[in-house]
C-alpha cells in the first residue's frame, strides 16, 4: 500500500490498525522497504517443547490414555498430556502452555456427550410436542418485563 503512495491514516482505516502501528509501517518501510515489513517471526524465547517431543508425543496421543496408565477413563485432559509430557522429557508446561502445544501440533478440544443413563428419547419426544408448546404460550403472555428488580419503568 505503501508502494502505491498510500497514507498511513488510509491503512488505518483499511486494515483496522491504529495511527502508532500505521505510522511506524511507513517509518520502516522509508528506512528499508518492504523487507522491513516482513515478520520476524513470535516474539519471546523459543518453546521448549522440540520438534522431535511433538512426534513422540503425537504416537502416545493416538495410543490413548489407557495406554499411559490412566484405564479409568478414556480421555485426554490437559492435566493429563501435562504430566505425561513431564514424566518423559522431565520437562513441566502449564495447562495452558499444552493447550497452545496441542493447537500447534493440529489438535482441537473436544468435549464428549453427556446423557443420561435413563435417557428416553421417546420421552422427551412427546414432552417436545404436549408441554413444550403451552410453557412456551405461557411465556409470551406476560406484559413487558425488565432485567433489573430494581430499575423503574420509564413507558
Amino acid at each position: 500500500m505503501f508502494e502505491r503512495g498510500v497514507a498511513p491514516p488510509v491503512v488505518t482505516e483499511e486494515l483496522r490498525v491504529s495511527r502508532k502501528s500505521a505510522y511506524a509501517w511507513h517509518a520502516r518501510w522509508r528506512e528499508g522497504g518492504v523487507e522491513a515489513l516482513r515478520s520476524k517471526g513470535p516474539s519471546g524465547p523459543p518453546s521448549r517443547m522440540k520438534p522431535e517431543w511433538r512426534v513422540w508425543l503425537e504416537k502416545a496421543l493416538e495410543e490413548g490414555p489407557a495406554a499411559h496408565g490412566w484405564v479409568e477413563d478414556q480421555r485426554w485432559t490437559l492435566p493429563r498430556i501435562a504430566l505425561l509430557i513431564a514424566r518423559r522429557f522431565h520437562v513441566r508446561f502449564s495447562t495452558a502452555q499444552v493447550c497452545r502445544i496441542l493447537h500447534q501440533m493440529g489438535w482441537s478440544v473436544q468435549v464428549p456427550v453427556h446423557r443420561a443413563a435413563e435417557h428416553d428419547p421417546q420421552a422427551v419426544e412427546r414432552w417436545m410436542r404436549q408441554v413444550w408448546p403451552n410453557v412456551e404460550r405461557q411465556c409470551g403472555t406476560r406484559g413487558r418485563g425488565c432485567s433489573s428488580k430494581t430499575s423503574r419503568d420509564r413507558a
